[in-house]
Order: structure tokens, then sequence, then C-alpha cells
């Protein structure tokens, strides 16, 4: 059996316990900045999903995907998001997920729903509205939906086809 040792100072336990401090401070902030949402640019004006707190910065950041939408928001209202999700629950926040959303961690809060009508829907016949969810100014999810039973519902960007149309 071999046994080895190291003698090591009191100052260099400590600089190693220091360098590994700080190299766990690091990754935590670069994971907690990874996981939020990256501001879309339209070219002129970027609205971060963090920077979310009055109504031109709400219209301004559906814009941002290519959304024409009222002036003003069609409904208003609290939700409170459940702490005991149902399945259609996690199907919508599958949606929020893929884009860079997780309503999860925000189970029990109380957040504002904005719900804004959509003026340029490509290739729409009917009513299609975009829903905006906001904690402490933040976006934290949302979607563009039909209005009509069955129609189509799906995440702030704008659909594939009209971008290859324009």
């Amino acid at each position: 059996m071999v046994i080895l040792t190291a003698k090591v100072s009191k100052g260099k336990l400590a600089a190693i316990v220091l360098l590994i401090l700080f190299v766990v401070v690091l990754l935590a902030v670069l994971l907690k900045n990874a996981d939020e949402p990256t501001p879309v640019t339209d070219g002129e004006q970027t609205v971060s999903a963090s920077e979310v707190r009055t109504n031109e910065d709400r219209v301004a950041y559906l814009a941002q995907f290519g959304w024409e939408v009222s002036a003003e928001p069609v409904q208003t209202q609290e939700v409170r998001i459940p702490t005991d999700p149902s399945d259609v629950f996690e199907r919508y926040n599958d949606l929020q997920i893929a884009q860079g959303f997780d309503l999860h961690d925000y189970a029990g809060k109380t957040v504002r729903r904005y719900v804004y009508e959509i003026e340029n829907y490509p290739g729409g016949d009917g009513q299609y509205y975009a829903t905006l969810l906001i904690c402490k100014g933040a976006v934290i999810g949302g979607d563009v939906c039909a209005a009509e039973k069955g129609g189509v519902m799906h995440g702030f960007a704008m659909p594939e086809a009209a971008k290859t149309a324009a």
C-alpha cells in the first residue's frame, strides 16, 4: 500500500478555497443568464423580456416578432400559476419552454395577463390574439392564438409561412 501526504500551508489552503468559491459563483451567474430568454431585435429597438413595464413596452415587445397589435389590451387580468399543474397546464408550459420560458418557476404566484388583438396575422381570416404573462415587469410566458374554437396556438414567433412569403 502506498500513502501520499502533502503539506499545505493555511494561506495556500485559503487561496484554493477562495478560487473554488469564485469558480462556483461565476458558473452560477453564467447559468442563470443562460436561462433568460434572449431579447429579440427588429434592427432599431430591442425590448428585453425582463424590461416590459408599460403598455408601450408590451406592444414593442410583440412588434419585435413582427406583430402589429391593438394599441391597448383587449383584456387584462390577474391569473395564478398553479402549484399542482394539470395535463393542460403541462402542454401549455411545453410551449413556453420551447420559447425560453418556464412557468414552473412561478408556481403559486399571481401574474398579470395582457391580451392584444393581432391586426396582421398572415393569411388569417378570423380574430387572433397575443397573450403576454408578466411578473414584476418581466415577460414570463405567452402565446399567439386564434379566437375560433380549435384554432391555432403557438409561441410569439411569426409562422414560418409568413417569413418565407415576405
